[in-house]
C-alpha cells in the first residue's frame, strides 16, 4: 500500500514550490537535483499532478516543458517595455570590482560607524575611526573607499576608507614629486633629526635642515601647524616619504640674493643677524644671503672662541671685506669697523722700552704677550733664560701670567713685536773671569752628549765643554755616555776661558795628577806583570793590566812555552817590551817570559831606561803596591803618589852612602 501511494517526479525539481516543504523537511534526501530522489523518500496519499490547473496547462510547450516566456508575457509588459525596465533596473546597481577605489556617499553615520552606499546591492560600513582626521564629516558627504570583499562570510559588502586615503595619498604624493606641485601636511610630532608630517595620509619626514634656511634650534614650534611643502624623495621599497619646506623659499631667496650681491661693495657697512656660530667663525644673514666672519675677523684681540664676542640671533654691525659672485661668497669683518689699538700706542713702541703684558699663548718655540688689545709680542725661548740648553716655554711661563719684558725689535710695516726677559737680568758672562778663571776648580752638572765630549752646566747660563780626551788619565773612551750620565755632577777644571765666544773649555782628568808619571816608573821596559787577555783585534790583543790600565800583545809574543798560544781569558805574565806616556800605551809579551835571550835581543835594540835589579828596594815597593790595589781597577792614585816619593827617596839614599 506504501509503495503505491509513492510517486515519482522525474522532470519537476527539488525547489519546485509544488512540492510539501513540511514532508520534504523529514525526509531522508540522498540528493537535491531531481525530484525522483525526492519521490523516492516521500510518502502522498494521492499521485501528484504538478501542472493540475487549467491555468498551468497553458504555458506548458509542445514537449510539455513550463513556457516561463508565457508565463511572464502575462504580466502585461511588452518586451520592448520589459527592456527598457530592465536597463531601468540595471543603472540602479554598479558593477565593481574587489581590490579598487571608488567613490561613496555617506548615508548614515553614529559614534562606532559610518555607512556607505557604492551604488551595489548592500552598503558598506566602515569604523568612524578612519575618519578622525575629519570632525565635519556629515550625510551626504562623498569620500572614497577600497573593495575589500563583495561579500564576507556573512554577505556583507567589506570596504575601507583608510585603505583609499593611503591608496589615493601614494598617487598623489608621486605625482606631486614629478609635477614639483605644493602641497600642505600637518605636523604631527617631533621625532630625532626632524619632523614627523601627515601628507595625505601618509606619515613623511620633514629634516631639520629642510624646514629654514636657517638653522632651527627649536623643532617643537613647529608641532600641530600645517606647513606648505614640497615632496623631494621617494622610497618606495620601504615607503618613505622626504618632503622639504626649505625647497620652497630657496627659489625666492635666489632672487633676493641676485639683488643683494648686485648691490654689494668692499668697505659697505651693513646690519645683520648672527644666524649660527662656529668654532671658525660666524654665519650673519644680511636679509636673505649669508656672510662669514672668520674668528681672526671678529676682534683686534686674540679670540679662542667666537661666542666670546657675539651671541645668536644678535644684531651687529658688519663691513663687507671681500665677496664672490659665481660662489656667492661674501667676507665680513667686525673688527675693521674700529682703529687698529697699535696706532693708539706705536709712540711706545721703541726698541728698549720696558713693557708689561698676560701671556695668552704658549708654543714650544715661545709664548704670545698681549701689552694692549690687538697688540702682541713673542718672547722667543732663547730669550727668556741665558740658559743655552732647549728647553719649551711652558718650563717659564703659564698663560694668563702677567710678564715684564724689553722690547728686542719692532716691525710697524707688519706690526710684530720681538720681546725678551732675560735682558732684564744680569748677563752671567758679565765679569766672568773672577768667577771662573783658568785653572780654577768646579762643580758641573751634564747637560748633553756629542760624539767629542760632555757639555755641562756652571752656572745658570754658562756651559762649558769636556773633550772626550780630557774625561780620564786611564781609561779609554769610545763615546761620553760610556763613562757619565746626563744630570751626574762632575769636577773639572776650567783649562780655558773665550769670553768673546762664550766658551770655556772644561777638564776631568785634570782635577787629579796623571798617573803616567807614576806609571812610567812602574812599567818599565822588561819589568814583569800579571795581566789577563780580555780579547783580540786583528794581529793584536788586548791585556788587563794592574791599576785598570791596558796593554797590547802582538799575535806572535802570545806563543806559551809548549809551542800554544794564549787564548781570551788566560791569565799568564806578560813583559814589558814599549812604554809611551804621552800616547798612553803599553807594549807587552807572553813569550819573553820563558825566551829571555829574545827578549834581551829585542830589548837592546831600544834606548833603555834604568831597569831595577831584582830584589832592589824600589822592586819590593811595587810588589807591596801591587798586593794591595786591585787589579781590575785604577787603584788609588795617592798609593802611586806616595810609591813615587818612596822610590825618589831610595834612589837618595843610595847616592848618599856611594
Amino acid at each position: 500500500m506504501a509503495e503505491s501511494k509513492r510517486v515519482k517526479a522525474e522532470e519537476a525539481e527539488v525547489n519546485d514550490p509544488i512540492l510539501d516543504n513540511e514532508a520534504l523537511a523529514g525526509a531522508e534526501v540522498e540528493t537535491t537535483e531531481t525530484v525522483e530522489a525526492v519521490a523516492d523518500a516521500i510518502e502522498v496519499e494521492e499521485p501528484l499532478d504538478l501542472y493540475s490547473t487549467a491555468d498551468d496547462q497553458l504555458y506548458l510547450n509542445s514537449n510539455g516543458e513550463f513556457n516561463w516566456d508565457a508565463y511572464e508575457a502575462v504580466g502585461g509588459y511588452s518586451d520592448d517595455e520589459r527592456k527598457k525596465l530592465d536597463k531601468v533596473y540595471d543603472d540602479t546597481l554598479s558593477v565593481i570590482a574587489e581590490k579598487e577605489v571608488v567613490d561613496g556617499t555617506v548615508v548614515s553615520l553614529n559614534k562606532k560607524e559610518v555607512v556607505i552606499n557604492i551604488g551595489f546591492k548592500s552598503e558598506g560600513v566602515v569604523p568612524v575611526t578612519e575618519f578622525r582626521y575629519n570632525p565635519d564629516l556629515k550625510v551626504g558627504d562623498v569620500v572614497p573607499v577600497y573593495i575589500e570583499l563583495q561579500e564576507d562570510k556573512n554577505g556583507q559588502l567589506a570596504v575601507s576608507h583608510k585603505t583609499a586615503r593611503m591608496f589615493s595619498a601614494w598617487g598623489n604624493v608621486n605625482k606631486a614629486l614629478e609635477t614639483g606641485e605644493i602641497i600642505k601636511g600637518d605636523v604631527k610630532c617631533r621625532t630625532k633629526g626632524g619632523l614627523i608630517v601627515d601628507v595625505f595620509g601618509i606619515e613623511a619626514f620633514l629634516p631639520g635642515s629642510q624646514i629654514d634656511v636657517k638653522p632651527i634650534r627649536d623643532y617643537d614650534q613647529y608641532v600641530g601647524k600645517v606647513m606648505e611643502l614640497k615632496v623631494v624623495k621617494i622610497n618606495s621599497e620601504f615607503k618613505n616619504v622626504v618632503v622639504s619646506h626649505k625647497a620652497l623659499i630657496e627659489a625666492e631667496l635666489e632672487e633676493q640674493k641676485k639683488v643683494i650681491m648686485a648691490g654689494l661693495e668692499k668697505g659697505q657697512v651693513l646690519e645683520g643677524v648672527v644666524k649660527n656660530i662656529t668654532t671658525y667663525g660666524v654665519f650673519v644673514d644680511l636679509g636673505g644671503v649669508d656672510g662669514l666672519i672668520h674668528i681672526t675677523d671678529l676682534s683686534w684681540g686674540r679670540v679662542n672662541h667666537p661666542e666670546e664676542i657675539v651671541q645668536l640671533d644678535a644684531k651687529i654691525n658688519v663691513v663687507i671685506l671681500d665677496f664672490d659672485d659665481d660662489k656667492k661668497r661674501i667676507a665680513l669683518g667686525m673688527k675693521q669697523l674700529t682703529a687698529h689699538p697699535w696706532e693708539a700706542i706705536e709712540s711706545q713702541l721703541e726698541v728698549g722700552n720696558k713693557i708689561t703684558g698676560k701671556v695668552v699663548m704658549l708654543a714650544d718655540y715661545g709664548a704670545f704677550v698681549e701689552i694692549a688689545a690687538g697688540v702682541e709680542g713673542l718672547i722667543h725661548v732663547s730669550e727668556m733664560s741665558w740658559s743655552t740648553h732647549l728647553r719649551s716655554a711652558q718650563d717659564f711661563l703659564k698663560v694668563g701670567q702677567e710678564v715684564e719684558c724689553l722690547i728686542l725689535a719692532v716691525d710697524k710695516d707688519e706690526r710684530k713685536l720681538s720681546l725678551g726677559m732675560k735682558q732684564l737680568t744680569q748677563d752671567p758672562w758679565e765679569g766672568i773671569e773672577g768667577r771662573f778663571p783658568v785653572e780654577s776648580k768646579h762643580k758641573a752638572k751634564v747637560r748633553a752628549f756629542t760624539t767629542f765630549g760632555v757639555f755641562c752646566e756652571l752656572a745658570e747660563g754658562i756651559d762649558g765643554l769636556i773633550h772626550i780626551s780630557d774625561l780620564s788619565w786611564s781609561k779609554k773612551i769610545k763615546h761620553p755616555s760610556e763613562f757619565c750620565a746626563i744630570s751626574d755632577e762632575l769636577e773639572v777644571v776650567v783649562l780655558e776661558l773665550d769670553k768673546d765666544n762664550r766658551r770655556i773649555s772644561l777638564g776631568h782628568k785634570q782635577v787629579e795628577e796623571n798617573p803616567w808619571d807614576v806609571f812610567e816608573s812602574v812599567f818599565t821596559e822588561g819589568s814583569k806583570h800579571q795581566g789577563t787577555i780580555i780579547k783580540k783585534e786583528g794581529s793584536h790583543c788586548i791585556v788587563a793590566l794592574p791599576y785598570g790600565l791596558e796593554g797590547f800583545c802582538l799575535n806572535k809574543n802570545l806563543k806559551k812555552e809548549d809551542g800554544n798560544n794564549l787564548k781570551v781569558e788566560d791569565v799568564a805574565d806578560f813583559i814589558v817590551i814599549e812604554f809611551n806616556k804621552n800616547l798612553r800605551k803599553i807594549g807587552v809579551s807572553h813569550t819573553a817570559t820563558w825566551k829571555e835571550e829574545e827578549a834581551g835581543a829585542e830589548a837592546s835594540k831600544k834606548p833603555r831606561t834604568k831597569k831595577p835589579t831584582e830584589g832592589a828596594g824600589d822592586s819590593n815597593a811595587v810588589k807591596a803596591v801591587n798586593a794591595q790595589v786591585e787589579k781590575s781597577t785604577l787603584g788609588d792614585l795617592s798609593v802611586l803618589a806616595n810609591l813615587k816619593d818612596k822610590m825618589d827617596g831610595k834612589s837618595s839614599e843610595g847616592e848618599s852612602a856611594e
